[in-house]
């Protein structure tokens, strides 16, 4: 693995700038090794936006920050056409969507119309603007943050969209020691005020050279099998826990498995491995799972959690 080295830089020098987020650093890195976007939830002050701007400065691409708003356009993303008149023609002006990197902040913010235009993007690696179809940076992958308790000015993503995310992360407080490590770093932040958060560590080329690996970790049968398993007990929990025989509306679709095994896939060789193990699945599991389950009302009724689910689930379905 000729590139591992260079990925576990990047995660370093992310460790040198976020305090106490390790997971969502990790999970940022596998969206980026997989090739796939990353929904990231949490309440404010969390160091969402930090966290995706980080990564974005230690990778040498473009990268592009988009505030989702309610008054925000389709073509506002993806572009539109311009008259020129000295020239007397139509000239397409790209769009942010054209950048390698998408930080889509507060993605719940937009109408619509906007969330449909992101979704060509998020699934073709294409937008279609002006009646031409336009293809979208090698690299390109979407980073979205979401606030998960403002309801007012807010749209819920549709189900369609949240399947494209490869990963759902949520995020919780960090610890006593950890908030005070931030408060320290906070008062030595203006001497590199202006400065990028970390220089850049490795190319586009590299990251592509990286994703191509990542297809060459080893998944044996038994935890491919294990992986459907988890994405079918989803949509069928009571045949692992009768308790829960009505507890889901729609369960995880097959694209479900697909992320499984590209996220478990980048998780190990984020880990310095060759080979999945179970416990890279059971590990990414919850973020891979989460977006992709709509419970019925009963269970809701009944306060069940998508990862209350999901863990009893885990527990359930046996591992190789």
């Amino acid at each position: 693995m000729q590139y591992q080295a260079k990925i576990l830089e990047l995660r370093r020098a992310l460790d040198s700038v976020i305090v106490g987020q390790a997971a969502l650093l990790d999970r940022l890195v596998v969206g980026l090794l997989a090739g796939g976007h990353v929904l990231v939830e949490g309440l404010p002050g969390l160091a969402k936006t930090t966290a995706v701007k980080t990564l974005a400065a230690g990778i040498h691409a473009r990268f592009q920050r988009i505030q989702f708003t309610p008054d925000l356009l389709p073509g506002d993303l993806t572009g539109t056409d311009i008259y020129r008149p000295q020239e007397g023609a139509f000239h397409f002006a790209e769009g942010p969507l054209f950048n390698e990197i998408i930080l889509a902040d507060e993605i719940n913010r937009a109408p619509a119309k906007v969330q449909s235009a992101l979704l060509e993007a998020m699934q073709e690696h294409q937008i279609t603007a002006g009646g031409q179809t336009r293809k979208l940076p090698p690299l390109f992958m979407v980073m979205a943050t979401q606030n998960p308790i403002e309801q007012a000015g807010t749209y819920p993503l549709p189900e369609a969209q949240l399947d494209r995310f490869l990963l759902h992360v949520t995020l919780d407080y960090p610890s006593a020691d950890e908030e005070l490590e931030i408060l320290r770093r906070d008062r030595a932040r203006h001497l590199t005020e202006g400065q990028e958060p970390i220089a850049p560590v490795l190319d586009v080329q590299t990251a592509l050279a990286a994703r191509e690996e990542v297809y060459q970790v080893y998944v044996a049968p038994e935890v491919e099998q294990y992986m459907v398993r988890l994405a079918r007990a989803t949509r069928a929990p009571g045949e692992w826990r009768p308790e829960w025989a009505e507890a889901v509306e729609v369960g995880a679709s097959p694209r479900a498995a697909l992320a499984l095994s590209h996220a478990a896939a980048a998780l190990a060789y984020l880990r310095g491995r060759d080979f999945v193990t179970p416990d890279d699945v059971r590990e990414i599991a919850p973020d891979c799972l989460r977006h992709r389950i709509i419970l019925s009302l009963n269970a809701r009724l009944q306060k069940l959690s998508r990862d209350a689910l999901i863990a009893g689930l885990l527990d359930a379905v046996p591992a190789p």
